[in-house]
């Protein structure tokens, strides 16, 4: 699913525009962001792609959903 990640003053957040769904990323995987998992506030569990540690944002990727957290 397409998902934007961005940076807001309370921290970084996601945006999934089909769901028309917007929550602040409470947890990181890996300290860099890239290449792990996030868990938005809604208990969602994001696998983001394996990007360069210092991508800018805001920026759209293609992250997976995983099972668990709705």
């Amino acid at each position: 699913m397409k998902v934007m990640i961005r940076r807001t003053d309370s921290g970084l957040s996601a945006y999934v525009p089909k769901k028309d769904l917007e929550e602040p990323i409470i947890k990181f995987e890996n300290q860099d962001l890239w290449g792990g998992v996030v868990t938005l506030r809604n208990g969602w569990r994001l696998l983001l792609p394996d990007l360069p540690p210092h991508t800018r944002l805001p920026i759209t990727v293609e992250a997976r959903k995983l099972p668990g957290g709705d």
